[in-house]
């Protein structure tokens, strides 16, 4: 069986991940040691919470993590995950993340729309991927964030519209490394395919 890890770092629903992929029938580990990380055929960052504190919490691993990546191996940030893998951030002041897909993670406008953006709404599926294997474009996930990725057409997989369009999923230019905004744990069938997905590309 592929190990697939999920990375402990003090921020994350790591439970609730964990049972979507067990769900899938893989059997995750939690861990933050560093040799277990770069042994592990994929690693999940998942992550609810403050931009600033998750990278504070990163900091000991950092070094791990980009090692990580590039390796070639399939990595997935999940919500606050996968904007801590963007260039920067402007939640609590600038705040730089860990730089391995380009862009910045901005806070949605003031506007008659609620913020934080909660509940499901549809992503529009851009480009092919493994990750977004037998996934009908317009399908409905769940969300919960205050702010959004904006990055290029090139490193985004599915786009989202929430008052303005931004970036529901990401990828870097090798394809291993990647993201969701929404909670593919919380997304019924089509989250759970696409955890599926995850694990049959490790």
């Amino acid at each position: 069986m592929k190990r697939i890890v999920i990375l402990d770092y003090g921020l994350g629903n790591l439970r609730s991940v964990q049972k979507g992929l067990e769900q899938v029938g893989s059997s995750p580990a939690i861990s933050g040691d560093p040799e277990e990380i770069l042994a592990a055929d994929g690693l999940i960052l998942p992550g609810v919470g403050a931009f600033v504190d998750a990278m504070k919490c990163l900091a000991p691993i950092k070094g791990t993590i980009e090692e990580y990546a590039r390796s070639g191996k399939p990595m997935l940030g999940i919500c606050l995950g996968q904007q801590v893998l963007m260039s920067s951030s402007e939640e609590g002041k600038l705040t730089d993340g860990l730089d391995l897909i380009s862009g910045k993670v901005l806070r949605f406008p003031k506007s008659e729309l609620k913020v934080p953006h909660i509940g499901w709404n549809n992503i529009e599926i851009k480009q092919d991927h493994p990750l977004f294997e037998g996934i009908p474009d317009n399908s409905f996930v769940y969300f919960v964030h205050s702010y959004y990725v904006d990055t290029a057409s090139e490193n985004t997989l599915a786009a989202c519209s929430y008052g303005l369009d931004f970036s529901a999923s990401v990828v870097n230019s090798k394809g291993n490394v990647m993201g969701t905004q929404f909670h593919p744990e919380k997304s019924g069938t089509i989250g759970l395919k696409i955890l599926k997905n995850f694990v049959d590309m490790c």
